[in-house]
């Protein structure tokens, strides 16, 4: 079975506006999480703010620096890691993708503002599409909505 793998383009809300949500719908299906940014500052940045980002709710998770990876259903890292055993990955501020193997789906999150993050995304897809993957391009509508596009 192939990964699958999502191309969502940010144009009206953030990162951190969006992500929690869809984090939170994977782990409704059973399944792990592993969201892999950047840079530490941004995992650091994540880690925060999925503790915070609503007053009701939190996102279960860890990083490096949590002794038990392994138990965690989110884990944040900066490298190709996947010390949980997380179905999906998701790949934030410039992340590339590494291997699609052991894998169900893959989302790579991307700024449209940014003519950088749209020519990595676009090499990601066409990479993606190589290897045999199942590819789909998501937009985000003003209201935040998600549009298939492709």
């Amino acid at each position: 079975m192939s990964t699958e793998v999502l191309f969502y383009h940010l144009e009206h809300f953030p990162l951190e506006r969006v992500l929690p949500s869809l984090v939170e719908k994977t782990l409704e299906r059973g399944w792990r999480a592993v969201i892999q940014a950047g840079s530490i500052e941004r995992v650091e940045a994540l880690d925060n703010h999925l503790w915070t980002y609503r007053d009701d709710s939190f996102l279960p998770h860890g990083s490096v620096k949590d002794i038990h990876a392994a138990r965690q259903p989110v884990f944040l890292t900066i490298d190709e890691s996947n010390p949980n055993g997380a179905h999906v990955r998701f790949l934030v501020d410039g992340a590339d993708i590494g291997a699609f193997d052991g894998y169900t789906r893959m989302v790579v999150m991307f700024d449209g503002r940014d003519e950088e993050a749209l020519a990595r995304a676009r090499a990601q897809w066409k990479r993606a599409k190589e290897q045999g993957c199942a590819v789909t391009y998501w937009q985000q509508s003003r209201d935040g909505r998600w549009e298939k596009k492709a």
